[in-house]
Formats: structure tokens, C-alpha cells, sequence
């Protein structure tokens, strides 16, 4: 924020007759455990009264509301060593965006903490809530109908319809939202007025109408932003994409990260990927052919499959793919909301109004189809099956390039085995020791071999035998062990 947007907020607050839930104003006393204590329960406040954002500022005084300034300076404050707000991100859960503030008014020291209201569940600071109770902070746990109104609220918000930025003209949205886009990815005729392309973007969640101006929604934002810098708290939500020389993070190359939204820059990244992989010249009858590390189609789909299944309110973190001489890593914030076993065959979404408008704008495939694609593109390849990793704030999905079936490991055996299972049972097939040597390109000879990774995969519950009382393994088939 500029120093004139700190002010105009800073007179607004202190022309309030007394502090409440989500506003506190505070001379010095600014140890850690004060600040964390209040961005728990001013956070958990504003949520709990409909506002965006609590307050905590420094340097004013909470009766008269005078400006005394402070001494406090949240950049140089240490907790043990380490940076007071790191330290603070630590001890937050859920984590939330927060922000400081240092500038000046009556030429007196301020500090302002912008807190986000709560979206996901009440935050507690060193695992416990708080809520401001009057002009005193009270631990949540004692005041259970606040809890129980805090928990109602965030199972209803959305991160796709808050707003992002507000009080903007019409010119405006038109320097912050890449509007063409729109209109080309839609395949639907440019409005011939402003009016017209205004009321088509309020129709679609983009904007808002507020009295005489609008908002801009974060759904909006991050989908057609000219640049996401503009846009304070999505910044950090732009794609980065890392090369390293090598398999490992020694040694970066490149570190590129695309600001536009994500509709507008959605294929400088896959055009960008796709220039950093190795490819190999292969040759043909008549002409030398260039063929790619890794299929197009299953990087597209993964790559939009991360921007649409992240977690928002993970902050500070975006979607990140990294290139390394024999993989890409693509992860994203969250952890997946559905078993990585079933990513195949189920659906299920934090954003679905982001999903949609992708899907609409041919950006990713519709509803339950897009990975079958990626294994489908895989098998093609003849590549190892990928790897879905659930983890503790993450999402993670590797892709591998070509390696011979002689030098798979056990482990890449048993999940192509699995993968290819659950691609046949989505398709309305069964898979059989014949469809698996062909996936593996094993000569008929040695179906031995594809049998005792079927009954690996057996072993460890991934498949089943679709008819128990056939004992015949050359004509047995098999089906995912959930199915």
C-alpha cells in the first residue's frame, strides 16, 4: 500500500468511538507473544463480523486514539535469532497472509498489521484461538457460540469470489485484466462497448459493481491479469519454473517466473517448458525427427490439473515445476483432497469456479478425464507410470523420462502395473497379462515376467483377479482393487 492508503485507513480506524473484534490500537508493547495473540484473535474477529481485514497498529494510543508513535521495528525485531515475522508465519495455523506496514503521520512512527479474516478455520497461534471479547483478548475454546459462528463462516467463503482490489474505475479494469484474452479463449465476440465487456465480466464473478466503481474478485485476478504484481496479495501466486543442470538442485540454469495471470500466460509456460527439456533426434526413413523428453498433452494437463487443484490460503507458496535432466516435479499448495491412488478415476476440486472458467476456455479437459489423458500420453511414450505424492502442505506429480523396462525398478513395474489397470477400468476394459506386455513392450515369450509383477500388485492390494474362480492366469483378468 501507498503511504497516502496507510493514512486514509489509519483515519478511518482512529474515527472509531472504541477498539472492537478486528481493530486494536497499541502504544509499544509489541512482544511476540502480544502480536501473536492478537493476529489470532483479529483474524478470527474480522471473520467473525464480515470484514476483510483486522487491524493492529503501533504508535496509537487505545483510549484517546492520539498519535504517539512507536519504537517498534518490525524488520529488525528477532525472536531468538530469527526474523520476527518468520517466526510468526511458524507459529500461525492455518497460515495467513499478514502483512507490516512502517510509515509516518503528524511526523510520528507508525505500524500497521494488515490481518486477512480468516477463511479456512479460526486461527490459533501456538496451537491455541483467540478472539477479541471487548477490548481484551480471550482464548476462543471459552466462548464456543463465537467458535462455532467462525466455523460456519469459513465453510461458506470461496477465495474464487473475494475481492482483490476495489474502488477502480472502468478504465481501470481495463489496465489491470488482459480483456481480449477473454473474449479469444472463449471464442465469443468482443462487446463493441465498455459497457458491454463490463457487464460480461460481472456476469462471469470477475468484477463487482460497487456504487459508482467496481472490484476486482481473485478469480478475475489470477486468471487474466496483465501483470499479478499488480495485485498485492497474488504476487506470490505466479508460476515459477526452475531448470537445474543435472538430476538434483545443485546447480540452477534457469529460474523463470511467469506474472501474467494464469489464462493470459498459460501457454508462454507450456511454449517455455517445453524449449528446457532435452528432446532426441531420431531418425526415419527420409527425415531426422526431434522427439520431446516428455508428451505435450500430459505436461498441459498436469500443469493446469496444479493450478486448479492448489490451496490459496497457503501462503507465501505457488505452483512450482522444476526441470531436471531425467523428470519434472510440477507441485502445488495443498494437499490433494482425494487419495493419490484414485487420482484416475475421481474428481474433486477446492476451486471450482477457477476449474470451470479453465475448462470453458479449452485450458483443461472436462470433469475426470484429464489424467486418464496424461497416463494415456505416458504409455504412448512407453515412459515410467508417474508418481502422485501426497504431502504435508503439497502436492507433488513427477514425471520420468524414457528408461528401458530392464532398468525399471521394482517400484516403477508395480505402478505402471497399477496405472494401467485403473486407465483399462475407466475405459470400460480389463487389463490382461496381454494388454500389460504391451504397455511394456515385452516380447509374448517372457509373460512370465509381466506375471509376477501382477502378482506383486496383487500382493500389495493395488488389483484384483475380476473373476476369483478362474485359476488361469493367461486368460485372467484384472481390476483395480477398489472397483
Amino acid at each position: 500500500m501507498t503511504k497516502t492508503e496507510l493514512q486514509n485507513i489509519t483515519n478511518k480506524l482512529i474515527s472509531l468511538t472504541t477498539e472492537n473484534e478486528w481493530l486494536e490500537f497499541k502504544h509499544d508493547n509489541y512482544s511476540p507473544e502480544v502480536i501473536g495473540k492478537r493476529i489470532s484473535a483479529l483474524s478470527n474477529g474480522a471473520c467473525l463480523t464480515g470484514h476483510r481485514f483486522g487491524y493492529l497498529i503501533f504508535g496509537i494510543e487505545d483510549d484517546s486514539h492520539n498519535i504517539v508513535g512507536t519504537k517498534f521495528k518490525p524488520k529488525t525485531e528477532k525472536v531468538g535469532g530469527e526474523e520476527l515475522e518468520h517466526w510468526l508465519i511458524k507459529m500461525l495455523n492455518p497460515k495467513i497472509d499478514f502483512r507490516f506496514y512502517e510509515y509516518t503521520m503528524n511526523e510520528k512512527t507508525l505500524v500497521m498489521i494488515e490481518i486477512p479474516a480468516t477463511t479456512d478455520n479460526p486461527v490459533r497461534f501456538r496451537h491455541k484461538s483467540y478472539i477479541r471479547i471487548g477490548s481484551y483478548t480471550k482464548e476462543l475454546t471459552k466462548y464456543p457460540e463465537k467458535e462455532r459462528q467462525i466455523w460456519n463462516k469459513t465453510s461458506r467463503q470461496i477465495f474464487e469470489t473475494d475481492i482483490v482490489k476495489q474502488n477502480i474505475t472502468a478504465d481501470e479494469i481495463i489496465n489491470f485484466l488482459n480483456i481480449q484474452k477473454y473474449f479469444d479463449l472463449t471464442k465469443l465476440p468482443l462487446p463493441k462497448s465498455q459497457k458491454g465487456i463490463i457487464d460480461r465480466f460481472i456476469t462471469e464473478d470477475f468484477i463487482r459493481k460497487e456504487q459508482s466503481n467496481y472490484s476486482i474478485t481473485n478469480l478475475g485476478a489470477v486468471l487474466f491479469a496483465k501483470n499479478l504484481r499488480d495485485f498485492e496479495r497474488l504476487y506470490r501466486k505466479a508460476m515459477r519454473i526452475v531448470t537445474y543442470k543435472g538430476k538434483n538442485r545443485v546447480n540452477i540454469q534457469k529460474d523463470h517466473t511467469e506474472y501474467k495471470g494464469y489464462a493470459v500466460g498459460f501457454e508462454n509456460v507450456i511454449e517455455y517448458i517445453n524449449s528446457q527439456l532435452p528432446s532426441s533426434e531420431q531418425i526415419g526413413k527420409a527425415l531426422r525427427e526431434k522427439t520431446q523428453m516428455l508428451p505435450e498433452l500430459a505436461i498441459r494437463e498436469l500443469v493446469a490439473n496444479a493450478i486448479i487443484h492448489q490451496d490459496f490460503s497457503e501462503t507465501g507458496t505457488s505452483v512450482l515445476i522444476e526441470l531436471f535432466q531425467d523428470r519434472l516435479e510440477i507441485t502445488n499448495p495443498g494437499k490433494p483432497l482425494i487419495t493419490t491412488l484414485r487420482f484416475i478415476d475421481e474428481y474433486k476440486s477446492r476451486n471450482e469456479k477457477l476449474a470451470d472458467c479453465m475448462r470453458r476456455m479449452r485450458i483443461c479437459e472436462e470433469l475426470g478425464s484429464g489424467i486418464d489423458k496424461v497416463i494415456i500420453e505416458i504409455e504412448k511414450y512407453q515412459l515410467p507410470a508417474p508418481v502422485f505424492l501426497d504431502m504435508e502442505r503439497h502436492t507433488k506429480i513427477t514425471l520420468f523420462s524414457h528408461i528401458e523396462f530392464n532398468k525399471m525398478s521394482k517400484n516403477d513395474r508395480i505402478r505402471s502395473c497399477y496405472q494401467h489397470c485403473c486407465l483399462k477400468y475407466v475405459s470400460n476394459e480389463q487389463m490382461t497379462n496381454k494388454t500389460l506386455r504391451e504397455r511394456f513392450k515385452i516380447d509374448p515369450r517372457n509373460s512370465a515376467m509381466v506375471s509376477r509383477i501382477i502378482e506383486q500388485a496383487i500382493k500389495l492390494e493395488l488389483i484384483k483377479n475380476d473373476d476369483e474362480e478362474n485359476t488361469s492366469k493367461k486368460y485372467a483378468k484384472y481390476i483395480p482393487i477398489w472397483a
